[in-house]
């Protein structure tokens, strides 16, 4: 399973965030640094609304979402590229997640200290940017070090790295993060066995307090954090931990009402794991029978025979076609047969790519 880690400064609401988006009590949310001192693990639910209309269709009452894997990592802090605070141990975490969740606090409030003594986005992403940048740094250093001896004994691959290398290492002197750096698919293969922490797709979480939420795009410190991401080309979604740590505790309508209360019609955490799902290059293509209703997660680009190896090993085996409803035409139609009479129900093969909200049911020998 993929990870997302969520990272960030201390106290910036990043273990609040992790309890909301696995609706438990998991993580330890103190206001002190370094309250989460071995990553906590949470598998969440991805949000998906095709499901439960899928389940009316065929008359069940079991469904299985898609999931992702959240790591929650020990706060960072200046010099953690050094070993400083528990700068070893969170850079360690971080280089074995897929896809990094920065929580940056876009909010005041006295009673809660911040580390750097004031409340300013742009320097705490920044800190945080510079430190994963130097360890890279130190990697792409010690990377040039074994290439320029193999390329002097003529070996073409470390050529070709040398080249990639002259590209990188200027951008994460200036504490720029490498992701920034256009790359073919070949070059994107080279620079993935060096596991850069910088290269990883990022998403910030702008932390905002309930009295902004509503707006957030009047509080300066979210416009700020959105003109960097833009430059970056990452994402940025909007949040308010705390909001979302009180919805755990409600069911749907209490949700629903909740929400709308404060001004907003859709919960950040949602919309926080759906661009995570999606940002990792993934997506979900679906079954539907009498037992359960089921997302199955699949890398984006994904053929038939993989797909049906991701349900078991057999199927993927035995292949020997795929019958496929888009979701849209099943719903439109209210059952399988209605949708196969109209000539909407396919048999696709081998080479099919698979696309999102696919309704499948696998045909095998083995």
């Amino acid at each position: 399973m993929l990870q997302a880690g969520i990272v960030g400064l201390p106290n910036v609401g990043k273990s609040t965030l992790f309890n909301a988006l696995t609706a438990q009590e998991a993580a330890l949310a103190a206001n002190y640094p370094f309250a989460t001192i071995e990553p906590n693990v949470g598998v969440v639910a991805v949000p998906d609304d095709r499901l439960e209309p899928l389940a009316k269709i065929v008359k069940t009452d079991v469904i299985v979402p898609a999931t992702v894997e959240f790591l929650d990592i020990a706060g960072l802090v200046r010099g953690a590229s050094k070993g400083e605070g528990l700068g070893n141990q969170f850079l360690a975490n971080i280089r074995e997640t897929d896809a990094v969740i920065q929580v940056v606090r876009c909010f005041e409030d006295e009673n809660i200290v911040h580390v750097e003594g004031s409340v300013d986005p742009i320097r705490d992403i920044e800190t945080i940017q510079i430190e994963l940048a130097l360890a890279d740094l130190a990697t792409v250093e010690r990377r040039r070090d074994r290439s320029e001896r193999a390329a002097k004994s003529g070996d073409k691959d470390a050529k070709k790295d040398l080249e990639l290398l002259d590209r990188i290492q200027p951008l994460l002197e200036e504490g720029r993060p490498a992701r920034t750096l256009g790359l073919s698919e070949d070059e994107k293969a080279i620079v993935k066995q060096w596991f850069l922490l910088t290269r990883k797709p990022t998403i910030f979480a702008a932390n905002v307090d309930e009295a902004t939420l509503a707006d957030p795009e009047a509080n300066p410190h979210v416009q700020a954090v959105r003109e960097y991401a833009k430059n970056e080309n990452d994402d940025v979604v909007v949040i308010c931990a705390q909001l979302e740590a009180e919805l755990v505790a409600l069911d749907a309508a209490e949700r629903k009402e909740f929400l709308e209360h404060h001004g907003v019609t859709s919960s950040g955490v949602d919309n926080l794991i759906k661009a995570a799902y999606h940002m990792l290059g993934l997506m979900s293509f679906l079954t539907a029978g009498e037992k359960e209703v089921r997302a199955w997660t699949i890398p984006v680009g994904t053929k038939a025979p993989q797909a049906a190896g991701t349900i078991h090993t057999d199927i993927e085996r035995g292949f020997i076609r795929a019958e496929i409803i888009s979701y849209d035409d099943l719903i439109a139609c209210g059952s399988r047969k209605a949708a196969s009479e109209k000539g909407l129900a396919r048999l696709e093969g081998k080479e099919y790519v698979m696309q999102d909200g696919d309704v499948v049911d696998f045909r095998f020998n083995v």
